[in-house]
């Protein structure tokens, strides 16, 4: 790691991060910026560690934006364009990478190795092909399994069902995606979204464990109208185009947390409420702190709006994604940003 940051070497770069802590500040390994004494470096393998450990990402090399390599951006478009093909160990070392490298990067930031991602990917596709009255030979094969039995097997792993019988099962699609404060993981049922997380928050896994448990649906890589549509309305938003969002939300959890989650969407874009102000419009006035257990098990983060919660006393609280980011979404709707770019500068001054 110090041979790849001192060279400034990009094929590094969403491998691992370098912190300096004369300054607070982590970048990627090919950071243009004058490089640190040694003896004040250390380094993280995501960047949740390091914004964790109270670092504040780069403005020069922008880590939290950057954190999908180029490869693995590349990566990703090979098995989109052709999910059913093969990638071995020897493709990757063929291509430049790593193996083991490839396979910690999706630990870290899909929740599963690349092959696991690979797979979920081809059966996800087999499950839409399927769903949507496809030939199951067609879906076996296109998928890239030699055989039915193979198919069958991994298909009913995931799914917990036979391919025959989930022409009407529902299911969530997971999508990644960039926002100029950090990557996001979205996911979608037929119904509309209902899951969007920063992908570094310590709760991602207990998030997934818990849309798994209260949907009773199994989880793949794939992409829906809702989530395409999310992706273009967070775009405006942090553009500062959109103050509301209207693609569709599904929320279910105890009859009190979906109270106190459709209380938050009616607080107005550029607005902050207290944890006792949401209380006593919901007719709990001693309820606050259940109030603000309910708001930290928002699983629907900036649509529904859980960053507009302050203290009684007007200072920032507890947030999933960081308080850093929290002060940049408030900042960001009382100031009305009209670019990508000023945020950008934004963020890296947090």
């Amino acid at each position: 790691m110090k041979r790849a940051f001192l060279a400034s070497d990009v094929a590094y770069n969403g491998l691992f991060f370098t912190a300096v802590r004369t300054t607070g500040i982590f970048c990627l390994p090919s950071c243009p910026a004058r490089k640190p004494r040694p003896e004040n470096v250390e380094f993280f393998g995501t960047v949740k560690d390091a914004l964790f450990a109270g670092y504040r990402p780069c403005k020069r090399c922008r880590p939290t934006e950057a954190s999908a390599a180029d490869w693995v951006r590349g990566l990703l478009e090979r098995i989109e364009n052709d999910p059913a093909a093969r990638i071995t160990e020897a493709d990757l070392r063929n291509l430049g990478l790593e193996p083991a490298r490839v396979r910690r990067y999706f630990l870290h930031e899909y929740g599963m190795t690349f092959q696991a991602y690979c797979r979920a990917l081809r059966l996800g596709k087999a499950f839409e092909r399927i769903k949507n009255g496809g030939a199951l030979d067609d879906a076996v094969f296109d998928s890239g399994f030699d055989s039915h039995s193979g198919f069958r097997a991994a298909f009913e792993r995931l799914f917990g069902k036979p391919p025959g019988q989930t022409r009407d099962t529902d299911c969530i699609r997971l999508s990644w995606m960039d926002t100029p404060i950090g990557p996001m993981v979205a996911g979608a049922t037929d119904r509309g979204i209902c899951l969007l997380e920063f992908t570094e928050r310590r709760m991602l896994e207990a998030q997934f464990a818990t849309i798994r448990r209260r949907f009773d649906l199994p989880l793949f890589p794939g992409e829906s109208d809702s989530l395409r549509q999310l992706r273009a309305q967070l775009g405006e938003y942090f553009s500062g185009a959109r103050h509301e969002f209207t693609v569709p939300l599904v929320y279910p959890g105890t009859p009190f947390e979906q109270e106190v989650w459709t209380e938050l969407l009616r607080i107005p874009y550029g607005e902050t409420r207290s944890y006792e102000d949401l209380a006593r419009t919901l007719g709990r006035p001693g309820a606050s702190r259940a109030v603000g257990r309910a708001n930290g098990m928002n699983r629907i983060a900036i649509v529904i709006p859980c960053h507009r919660v302050v203290n009684k006393d007007g200072n920032l609280c507890g947030y999933g994604g960081g308080l850093w980011r929290k002060r940049i979404l408030l900042d960001l709707e009382r100031t009305g940003a009209s670019s990508v770019s000023s945020l950008r500068f934004n963020v890296a001054d947090q």
